[in-house]
């Protein structure tokens, strides 16, 4: 069982830390990737849940929760010049890790930008400064001030990660099909002059997990097909999308943060409070959660044109995450617990009987329709491709492997975000581990189906605009 294929050779000593689901689906790929023995491996993790994993695996675990007081004296004696640390982990600070790496010539990976525990859930903070706005801003301000330095990739998994260059590989498929003379764009100011030619007005992150377990959720049970301390996380932040050129309506809730990229803006509420409607070629339309995410932000950055200095372009960009049925149920029963977790939580993987992740773009505006680009994964071609892994798993893992690529051949970029990678590259090392990769045309629109019902404001010239999406 399984897929071996070489993506790099890596002689030096690798931490990973967490070991959650994440963590254990990475694991064995690292052996096939990169070479990697088990003895160049230790793992730090805050409990011991995946011990039985690492011993089958022939890797020390080492049961340590990291603080802001102890990270250092825990990593230092295992951390030096040409490690590497894959942090995989929860309520530990992205930022302070790439402090500590980069003064002593550690790369670094990280699925997401984090911060130490309690910050997302401070309700002395105000909501800007619980936002992952907040965070890539501190992030990109020690980048500016350390320019040349090992590699950091950060938000480098699925999504945050890989949605990125799904993002770009949509852009030319979609001149492709319509017989646009286009030259591959080398720059940002490329990627977004091709966007805006294409009139991409909306990019949705658009996700359908469909995998079911036996048993199903229980009273009392949060249950997910990926880490539960982390999307409730994310979930209780601020709701954040990034923030269209085209857009004319403003949400009576909506915040601009007032300094940075001004990219995006975030709404007064959390993002598993705030609905959605989507559309991806296998569910259909559908209703999801606008859950703040990394690319939410770094993509409509990413895709900003401007002419003597003044914003005249950039897409409207969110996540649209509709997980899997018992995670809804799950998620239906926090709120009604006023958002405290549920006693008990559950994983779904070697209990998933069946199922798919379905997770792609949604580019939004072209008047030939929508075009959705992505993965759909089920849950028996994950098991065949990987072990440990479910659907969500794998497909996050495949962004992974792509990154530690990158940074093995660029071992000095510094901080780097995902829209700024080769994407060809990453999609090199990520695609044998997504299933079947399409792109779709549909005719999709938001105000499609509407029932008349009860009256709805909208603007019948722009069906693109973000009041159509009806928040809330």
């Amino acid at each position: 069982m399984g897929l071996s294929r070489r993506l790099g050779s890596f002689t030096g000593r690798v931490v990973v830390l967490g070991f959650g689901s994440i963590g254990q689906g990475l694991l064995p790929l690292l052996f096939d990737s990169f070479g990697i023995r088990p003895a160049q491996v230790r793992i730090v993790t805050a409990s011991d849940d995946g011990a039985e994993v690492a011993r089958s695996l022939g890797v020390p675990l080492q049961v340590q929760a990291l603080t802001e007081k102890n990270y250092e004296a825990v990593l230092a004696p295992l951390l030096g010049p040409g490690d590497f640390l894959l942090n995989v982990s929860v309520d530990v600070s992205s930022l302070a890790l790439v402090r500590f790496c980069q003064p002593r010539g550690v790369l670094y990976l990280d699925a997401c930008c984090e911060p130490w525990a309690g910050r997302y859930v401070d309700a002395d903070l105000p909501p800007t400064q619980r936002s992952n706005y907040a965070l890539r801003e501190e992030m990109l301000a020690f980048r500016r001030d350390h320019p040349r330095a090992p590699t950091a990739c950060i938000t480098q998994g699925a999504n945050p990660g890989l949605v990125s260059c799904f993002v770009k590989v949509a852009l030319l498929k979609m001149a492709s099909d319509l017989r646009l003379d286009v030259q591959p764009p080398s720059t940002r100011e490329q990627w977004a002059a091709l966007a805006r030619r294409l009139e991409v007005k909306v990019i949705h992150i658009a996700e359908r997990d469909t995998q079911v377990a036996a048993p199903r959720k229980q009273r009392g049970e949060f249950v997910n097909t990926w880490s539960v301390d982390g999307f409730v996380d994310e979930g209780l932040q601020p709701s954040e999308l990034g923030w269209g050129t085209h857009e004319r309506h403003w949400p009576a809730d909506a915040l601009r943060h007032g300094y940075g990229c001004d990219a995006a803006i975030m709404l007064n509420r959390p993002g598993i409070a705030t609905r959605v409607r989507s559309w991806t070629p296998l569910q259909g339309p559908y209703q999801a959660f606008l859950v703040t995410h990394g690319e939410s932000i770094s993509i409509p950055d990413y895709l900003t044109l401007r002419e003597g200095g003044a914003v005249v372009y950039r897409p409207t960009v969110h996540y649209a995450y509709h997980p899997s049925d018992d995670t809804v149920a799950s998620l239906h029963e926090l709120a009604g617990r006023n958002w405290r977790l549920q006693p008990r939580r559950r994983i779904l993987r070697d209990d998933i009987v069946e199922g798919m992740d379905e997770l792609g773009v949604l580019l939004m505006g072209n008047p030939r329709g929508v075009y959705w680009y992505g993965s759909r994964l089920a849950i028996g071609q994950a098991r065949a491709l990987a072990p440990y892994n479910n659907a969500t798993s794998l497909q996050v893992v495949a962004g992974l492997l792509g990154a530690i690529a990158w940074a093995l051949r660029h071992p000095e970029a510094g901080v780097v975000e995902p829209d700024e990678m080769d994407h060809e590259a990453m999609m090199e090392a990520a695609r044998p581990y997504l299933g079947e990769l399409v792109g779709v045309w549909g005719d999709w629109t938001p105000l499609a189906g509407r029932t008349r019902l009860f009256p709805e404001p909208k603007d019948p010239d722009d069906p693109w605009q973000f009041l159509n999406f009806r928040v809330g």
